[in-house]
């Protein structure tokens, strides 16, 4: 007998998942395409969703017999938590699948800019042979500052550690969450010390634009940034105005604000001229939202949730 009904709404999540759900007694169905107002949520205990619509409160209405929201991946900005928590609905996360992904992106990013990498191969593809313009800056005796210390912050800290490195942290919703990996600091610390900057908190409208000219403003050097968070934390036009200014040395963007909602594309037409400086600058690495994107982490993603979703309809 099924132990019952659970809905995947999006392509592309690894088969571990319903593979294992299936073994386990539950009855999978899938629908890719479908607009959310035509879901029929009315006779599942569970949906599985990535980014493809915003799980609302209409959503929820909808399903009564809802045990859970998993979604595959990391942040919760497409879905009403607050709501789901009042009907009593759990959601899951699984950021622990792609932790080490988005560390060792982060580290390549931030390597890459110091070394002038990707900056050096355009140059040799073009014909041009420059040493002393590409002489690159040592990681060794930097302070790198975290913001936000949560799964993804605490990953790229422990990679960090082996490159001699003083790294520092903030995060405005914890507190004690120093470790052997990071020393827990104010934000003015961190504005005074830190020579490079990593972003990792989470996106909701108390956190838009939470990078913008009166933060950048405020740090002590000139500093390097990388976000693998999210777009909207970061507001681009102030980023190029500190780039030009100088008090920021190069920027590693796995993440911009034109992404769209399912983070599957981005707007490309009518877009401003910070993203045109965005694309010009040699101090500027771009990639498309792959920080967490390895074929690891698809499968971990998966054995998390699996784990996740067994313990919650248990309990």
């Amino acid at each position: 007998m099924s132990k019952g009904k659970i809905l995947f709404t999006n392509r592309g999540i690894h088969p571990y998942l319903p593979e294992q759900l299936t073994a386990l007694g539950f009855d999978c169905h899938f629908d890719y395409d479908s607009p959310k107002e035509a879901l029929q949520l009315e006779q599942y205990i569970g949906v599985v969703m990535k980014s493809r619509f915003h799980a609302d409160q209409s959503f929820f209405d909808k399903g009564k017999q809802l045990k859970f929201l998993a979604r595959v991946g990391v942040g919760f900005e497409h879905i009403d938590v607050a709501y789901a928590q009042q009907l009593g609905i759990p959601v899951l996360l699984s950021p622990e699948g792609s932790k080490d992904a988005v560390g060792e992106h982060a580290m390549g990013m931030l390597l890459s800019l110091l070394n002038h990498l990707n900056r050096a191969d355009r140059a040799i593809r073009q014909g041009q042979w420059l040493r002393e313009p590409n002489r690159g800056i040592e990681l060794k005796g930097k302070t790198v500052g975290i913001i936000g210390y949560g799964t993804m912050g605490q990953s790229f800290a422990k990679k960090l550690s082996g490159f001699e490195v003083e790294t520092i942290a903030y995060d405005k919703y914890k507190t004690n969450y120093g470790d052997a990996y990071a020393k827990e600091v104010t934000l003015k610390t961190l504005f005074d010390k830190s020579d490079i900057i990593s972003l990792h908190i989470f996106y909701d409208q108390a956190n838009h634009y939470f990078i913008n000219q009166a933060f950048l403003q405020q740090f002590k050097k000139p500093i390097y940034l990388i976000n693998t968070a999210r777009g909207l934390v970061l507001n681009t036009a102030d980023l190029v105005a500190a780039m030009k200014e100088g008090t920021i040395l190069g920027a590693g963007l796995d993440v911009i604000e034109y992404e769209k909602q399912s983070f599957e594309s981005f707007t490309s037409e009518h877009l401003p001229a910070p993203y045109s400086y965005l694309l010009q600058s040699d101090k500027v690495l771009l990639s498309p939202h792959i920080a967490g994107w390895t074929m690891e982490s698809k499968r971990k993603h998966a054995e998390v949730l699996v784990e996740k979703i067994v313990e919650t309809i248990e309990n």
